[in-house]
């Protein structure tokens, strides 16, 4: 049984704009999927329907198993949502706001106020609990909308852009924790513009585009489409013309940074005989960008195509 199945799912706003054009995808029970594409193509639509906040047009949604249409409480209650947007009770404690959030789903007080020592401990808040949720950073403030969405132990977890604004020290620990409860047998479902995030944390990846998924695989058999990685090289001496790279396409960045393609037929050590057959030696050598960002570029960057609309739309 899956954890998400969606087979054919329109959505067709009353603007005439289709945001969702017939999409099919799968996310297995215990998986950790990325959820990725442009802005416009089609995430939230497909999140919010999924989530109940956004009436599909047509379309079928599955989530463990429970119907959308027919079996909504079930639904809802296998999920647990952490929306882009923070939108706590600022003006509330911290822990009120955990267990109020169990409260919604029919926790009993008892069981919620242990619950929400759980997840604040597990999320490193424990010590804010009586703290107004307006006094925390923001870092903290995101930490704590994931800890109201696992109050009622959901079975998926849904992150919509989870660490956007957050410093790199915090997006770690949050890793850490996904990978421990994705560990433990949360399904996790990971929208994000940090494609580092999504290449690091998620072992399974779907990307939307213009209301249609294009890319739906195991992320280690889409980052093996890459044809090519592009690496910047800083270089001991300036150069002030482009050397002969026999095998390498290269361009100067500046007289003392190189970026070079390196071809999947070609390894790196064969690029460095081609570095000093040419006379040049490198200080330190890195990713132009990660390899799914790469990939996700090369997919998507078709300005040509034109967006989906349905003309003489029906209000939804």
């Amino acid at each position: 049984m899956h954890a998400l199945s969606v087979r054919q799912l329109i959505k067709v706003y009353a603007s005439g704009v289709q945001a969702l054009a017939g999409i099919d995808l799968d996310v297995p029970r215990g998986d950790f999927c990325a959820l990725l594409g442009p802005n416009g193509a089609g995430k939230t639509s497909l999140i919010g329907i999924v989530t109940s906040l956004v009436k599909k047009t047509s379309g079928e949604v599955r989530v463990f198993g429970h119907d959308l249409d027919h079996e909504l409480n079930a639904v809802k209650s296998a999920i647990g949502v952490v929306p882009q947007e923070i939108n706590l009770n600022l003006w509330d404690k911290v822990s009120n706001i955990v267990v109020n959030q169990a409260g919604f789903y029919g926790v009993p007080p008892a069981r919620a106020r242990r619950r929400a020592e759980i997840c604040l401990r597990q999320l490193q808040l424990w010590d804010r609990r009586h703290d107004s949720a307006r006094t925390l950073s923001g870092g903290m403030k995101r930490r704590l909308m994931i800890a109201r969405a696992l109050m009622h132990e959901p079975e998926l977890l849904i992150l919509d852009e989870p660490t956007a604004g957050v410093d790199i020290e915090i997006r770690r620990s949050m890793w850490d924790f996904l990978r421990d409860i994705n560990a433990a047998g949360t399904t996790i479902i990971l929208t994000t513009h940090y494609l580092e995030e999504a290449e690091n944390l998620c072992r399974h990846v779907a990307i939307i585009d213009h209301g249609q998924v294009i890319i739906d695989d195991r992320m280690a058999a889409v980052l093996a489409r890459l044809q090519q990685e592009h690496f910047l090289l800083t270089l001991h001496e300036p150069v002030t013309a482009l050397p002969a790279l026999e095998g390498f396409e290269a361009r100067l960045i500046s007289d003392h940074e190189l970026e070079v393609a390196v071809p999947r037929s070609k390894s790196i050590n064969e690029l460095f005989g081609s570095l000093s057959a040419a006379g040049l030696q490198v200080v330190s050598l890195r990713n132009r960008a990660n390899r799914l960002e790469e990939l996700f570029l090369a997919l998507t960057e078709r300005k040509d195509r034109p967006r989906n609309a349905v003309a003489g739309a029906a209000p939804q």
